[in-house]
């Protein structure tokens, strides 16, 4: 094996040969530099290794694996309590539900409405054609949200609800102090208003309301509510009650037996406030029954026939 080798500041070449041994010699040294390079990465990793699982190293791991355990069992602790909240808060807009289904049945009775326009008992019906929505499944804050737009919902709903039950309160307030009926449940007409004969002298006088006869006993009603502001004897007309209805009317209930009303009393209109009788300037069991507008009375008969709204 013949090695020639060229000097670099002088450019002259000197050859060498090289026998047997020679060339075993530097094959062998040119083999055992890789090998040993291989050989020492070997070694520093395999240092690097045993340092990297160290028992420091293995416990600060631990400690790392523990926070992390500690941090998903907060987690895990807080959407359950987020899940319980949700459950509760579900839980009150259903009790919110059932209790204005509730009021929608009594303004539906208050106002007499046909019977299944305003069905609360059931859901409200629903339909039309719909178009999936792919990737949009809700998340958490969006049931949230969802939730919070159901509560304002309910709430509006309930105002709504609320207003119109003081709307239906207040006609059927108004209905209440409406005058209309008789002042009786049982008898009849004995003797009407205006002109007519006096039946204790004969001569034509003015009678200033109507007279309804019947049994002695029977019941006397308000023809509507209002308080009473007269319940005692007065003169011609024995026992008396009267009641104011407001807006200008008043009643009066005369020659009763027995009045079952004091001044001061809140009647609603049918209840009984006296018994007939024959009290007074009076021929027999009969109620004298007076209508006055603004303090002047009026023809009862227009009332007495009047429907009722």
């Amino acid at each position: 094996m013949k090695v020639i080798v060229v000097s670099k500041r002088h450019g002259r070449t000197r050859s060498f040969t090289l026998g047997g041994w020679t060339r075993i010699l530097l094959s062998t040294c040119l083999l055992g530099i890789p090998v040993t390079v291989v050989s020492l990465g070997a070694y520093s990793l395999w240092f690097q290794n045993n340092d990297m699982i160290s028992p420091q190293m293995a416990e600060a791991w631990q400690d790392v694996l523990g926070q992390q355990e500690r941090e998903l069992g907060d987690i895990s602790e807080r959407a359950e309590r987020r899940l319980a909240a949700m459950t509760l808060r579900v839980a009150e807009l259903q009790a919110r539900l059932v209790r204005l289904d509730a009021l929608g049945e009594r303004l539906t009775t208050i106002a007499k409405m046909d019977n299944g326009e305003f069905d609360f008992s059931r859901s409200p019906a629903l339909g039309g054609p719909e178009h999936q929505i792919e990737d949009e499944a809700p998340g958490v804050g969006d049931f949230q949200g969802m939730l919070h737009q159901l509560g304002h919902q309910i709430d509006d709903r309930q105002q709504q609800l609320e207003t119109l039950e003081a709307l239906l309160a207040k006609r059927q307030i108004q209905s209440d102090v409406f005058l209309a009926g008789r002042p009786i449940k049982k008898g009849w007409m004995s003797s009407r208003f205006g002109r007519r004969n006096d039946p204790f002298t004969g001569r034509v006088a003015w009678h200033g309301g109507v007279d309804f006869a019947g049994k002695e006993g029977a019941d006397i009603i308000a023809v509507a509510s209002g308080v009473v502001t007269w319940s005692n004897e007065r003169y011609g007309y024995g026992n008396m009650v009267e009641v104011n209805h407001g807006n200008g009317f008043s009643t009066r209930y005369a020659h009763c037996k027995e009045n079952l009303v004091k001044v001061g009393d809140v009647v609603k209109k049918g209840q009984i406030i006296a018994l007939m009788g024959s009290s007074g300037r009076s021929t027999g069991p009969h109620v004298h029954f007076e209508v006055y507008k603004h303090g002047r009375p009026v023809d009862p008969s227009a009332y007495i026939h009047r429907t009722n709204r």
